[in-house]
């Protein structure tokens, strides 16, 4: 699966299989997981076999079922925290669904006690990302159009589109879609806009979405 299919391939799933992660597929993920955290300067890590990450009753209100194995996004406190977590966040959740797995961001529906105990002293704690085989696929759900997330005077060429479109496709906290993209000069840029939840996370995902669909680094405005 080339990265441009797993960006269409994946959706949010909450109901997992009781099927452990095969051990190459362990090997693989924490590999790479190493290696963003060596280029992010995170301290993000995966932990496996343990139910009681999801264990609560925020997580069962979330309809989670069967989460054991889930992606931690802690790090130390820098200014770009919030982002950072979201863009190499998301860069590990298509690495996983190339790997044959399914996900799930999680801002609030975790045993937060749990997995705080994860987190070395000095660090905090950004998000959660259930991980494993899904009951499902998932499915894609409706959301806004090119022109509703862009400012752009002009015509637009075909890299930004497709950077644009592959934003789209990225999740965001409760579907907000609070983005818009910018181009000048044939410089591309990024923006949170309006008011809502995670916002600083979801711009993280949705550049790391563009940039893995364009090849061009986007500037955070």
């Amino acid at each position: 699966m080339t990265l441009m299919e797993a960006i269409d391939a994946r959706h949010s799933v909450r109901a997992y299989k009781t099927t452990p992660i095969a051990q190459d597929v362990r090997d693989d993920l924490n590999e790479f997981v190493r290696s963003c955290n060596k280029e992010s300067g995170l301290n993000i890590s995966v932990k496996y076999g343990d139910p009681t990450g999801f264990d609560s009753r925020l997580a069962h209100y979330g309809s989670f079922s069967n989460v054991s194995n889930y992606i931690v996004l802690k790090g130390a406190k820098r200014e770009d925290f919030d982002f950072i977590c979201g863009y190499y966040g998301e860069k590990i959740v298509l690495h996983a669904q190339q790997l044959g797995l399914n996900t799930c961001w999680a801002a609030l529906t975790f045993n937060k006690k749990r997995v705080k105990e994860l987190v070395p002293m000095g660090e905090q704690l950004c998000m959660v990302i259930a991980l494993g085989y899904g009951e499902t696929q998932g499915k894609p759900h409706k959301g806004k159009s090119l022109h509703d997330v862009i400012d752009v005077k002009g015509g637009m060429p075909e890299w930004f589109v497709a950077g644009v479109e592959a934003a789209l496709k990225a999740p965001t906290a409760v579907n907000q879609q609070k983005f818009c993209f910018m181009l000048e000069n044939d410089e591309p840029s990024v923006k949170t806009k309006g008011f809502g939840t995670c916002l600083k996370v979801d711009l993280g995902i949705v550049a790391y979405h563009f940039e893995a669909a364009t090849g061009k680094m986007v500037r955070i405005a």
